[in-house]
């Protein structure tokens, strides 16, 4: 007999098991966005050296890894890095890697753009008051540069929970592996399984995304000049 629908989702631990692939999803997505936030931080400020050579390799790690896609360098390190080392390295940790890099990039060049973008005539001013230059960083940089690229941290770290569901391709069993699994085990009787499986885990995306992009926004509309 053929099943309601919604149903599948109460089947069995199906519930217990696609909150357990999120959990899975939510750790690498946290790991790796608290990694890119540290990162990004020391990538940024290298990257506003006046040194030609640091800022050019510094441009070079940022446009290959905008410009190939997250996929493809899950499969290089996944499936290519592991052989030429010899050495098996789990899913879970190279989607970490991976995210990591990903996210490294962007909040360097972040927070490259918060700190450039701060008019030179307060640094200036700054030295021209006697102040430091460590001291024109914690009084005049920092704070203006914080409230500059706070939001779009925020956004990469949305960004970043949602694209955790490529790391499936690899073989991590996370929240959308889980759905998959229940999907093929009920599909023969229950053809609507789909429909309520990717449902549930949109919803579940949705819910944990919605707040931090709502703070992003609220965040944006309270500081802007």
């Amino acid at each position: 007999m053929l099943g309601t629908g919604y149903e599948v989702l109460f089947r069995g631990n199906n519930m217990e098991r696609i909150f357990s692939g999120l959990l899975v999803t939510v750790e690498i997505a946290i790991i790796s966005v608290i990694i890119s936030m540290i990162a990004g931080i020391i990538l940024g400020i290298i990257m506003t050296s006046k040194n030609k050579l640091i800022r050019a390799v510094c441009r070079i790690y940022l446009e290959a890894i905008r410009i190939i896609p997250i996929l493809v360098w899950l499969f290089i390190f996944y499936f290519g890095v592991t052989k030429l080392i010899g050495i098996h390295i789990d899913s879970f940790i190279i989607s970490i890697v991976v995210f990591s890099m990903w996210g490294t990039a962007e909040m360097g060049d972040i927070v490259r753009g918060a700190i450039t973008s701060i008019p030179k005539h307060q640094l200036e001013s700054g030295m021209a008051i006697g102040l430091t230059r460590n001291q024109i960083y914690y009084h005049i940089v920092i704070p203006q540069a914080v409230r500059r690229m706070l939001p779009a941290a925020i956004n990469l770290s949305t960004r970043m929970i949602k694209t955790t569901s490529l790391v499936v391709l690899i073989g991590v069993v996370e929240v959308l592996k889980v759905g998959q699994q229940i999907i093929e085990s009920s599909i023969l009787s229950n053809p609507q399984a789909p429909l309520w499986v990717y449902g549930w885990i949109a919803l579940l995306y949705f819910t944990i995304c919605f707040p931090v992009s709502l703070v992003s926004k609220r965040l944006e509309m309270k500081w802007a000049d």
